[in-house]
């Protein structure tokens, strides 16, 4: 089959000169080329390079027997002597595109059961680069319809991640993709969150805050999730990929709860009260299980020097001296609830304040 592409200059161009020549070669039936160029007012050598133009065109050709003489040939004619083999070689490949085609979608259903089944047996990857986690997350929010979860454990975020993260979820968002953020109560104070989160939740996202967040989890459409990975040592973590339908619903089912557990963030305009006495809450439980300041500190997504100064504060609040006597208060006023009541192992949890 012929490569050559189709363009009008490879038949030659109809200027106004050669169209009226051929007009005159009608009319005398015959093109003599002295006569034309009297007849046109021009140089023989001109009519002779209209003479030329128009024999490529097919508009004249040699009358038979008389190879000499030219003779004007009618339009149509022309037409079909001088584009019919490039209409026969378009239709050849008009008719090869449709087999290419007709045998690539025969395997269209090869290739869905197939992928299917390779994620069935392939449910988790393990992707330790974070050059090609990040490409994933990348491909993943680019491809994503309906929805993404994003739970993320910690307090104060970095502002350039925050600035970088933002045109991603406003893309997102302006393409009808719904986008929730689960955050703990600390990044309430930090302003690169709450620059971000004034920014998405003003085109529709939501954010959240809670005391604890069990550890970062970012889903797409509810069907691929990324969750971190665990004891890594020497390098920084990549992440575990989860395709499978079963384990990546469950998943969302915690996120869910977790989420209906959260309290709005609404940058600027919150109350304080109730995400104050929340995260006084989870220090008391958390110290009542016997945890070091340090401990609890992470578990809140805060600093030490923080915790302690909630703990502080805390003991003030209960008109306490140590932290025994704090333990003692908590449990006669009844802030940890009936779970936290001193008899049984409980009263021994609340005696544990005493110990760090």
């Amino acid at each position: 089959m012929s490569g050559s592409s189709l363009h009008g200059a490879e038949f030659g161009e109809l200027d106004d000169a050669s169209a009226s020549a051929y007009q005159h070669a009608v009319l005398l039936g015959r093109f003599v080329r002295a006569e034309i160029a009297s007849a046109l007012g021009v140089t023989e050598q001109e009519a002779g390079r209209v003479e030329e133009a128009l024999t490529t065109l097919r508009l004249l050709r040699p009358m038979p027997g008389r190879p000499d003489e030219l003779v004007p040939v009618s339009p149509d004619a022309a037409a079909a002597d001088l584009v019919g083999p490039t209409e026969a070689e378009i239709r050849e490949m008009q008719q090869s595109v449709t087999g290419v085609k007709t045998q690539m979608l025969a395997l269209l259903p090869a290739y869905f059961e197939n992928r299917r089944r390779r994620n069935q047996t392939e449910a988790f990857d393990v992707v330790s680069d974070v050059g090609v986690l990040q490409a994933m997350l990348d491909e993943c929010g680019a491809r994503c319809r309906n929805e993404v979860l994003t739970a993320m454990p910690g307090g104060s975020r970095n502002a350039k991640r925050m600035d970088a993260a933002r045109p991603k979820a406003l893309d997102r968002l302006r393409r009808g993709v719904g986008i929730k953020h689960l955050y703990q109560h600390t990044v309430r104070s930090d302003l690169a969150t709450a620059d971000y989160v004034r920014a998405i939740t003003g085109e529709g996202a939501e954010v959240r805050t809670t005391d604890e967040v069990i550890d970062r989890m970012v889903v797409y459409d509810r069907e691929v999730a990324f969750l971190p990975e665990q004891h890594v040592e020497g390098r920084f973590p990549g992440a575990i990929v989860v395709r499978e339908p079963t384990l990546v619903a469950f998943l969302c089912k915690v996120y869910d709860h977790m989420w209906a557990g959260a309290t709005p963030f609404t940058p600027g305009g919150e109350d304080a009260t109730d995400i104050a006495d929340d995260l006084k809450r989870s220090i008391i439980r958390l110290m009542a299980q016997g945890h070091k300041d340090e401990m609890v500190a992470r578990r809140l997504g805060m600093s030490v020097r923080t915790c302690r100064r909630h703990i502080a504060r805390i003991m003030e609040e209960m008109e306490s001296t140590s932290r025994f006597q704090t333990g003692v208060n908590v449990a006669l006023y009844g802030l940890l609830g009936a779970d936290f009541s001193p008899s049984g192992a409980a009263a021994g949890e609340i005696a544990g304040l005493g110990t760090s």
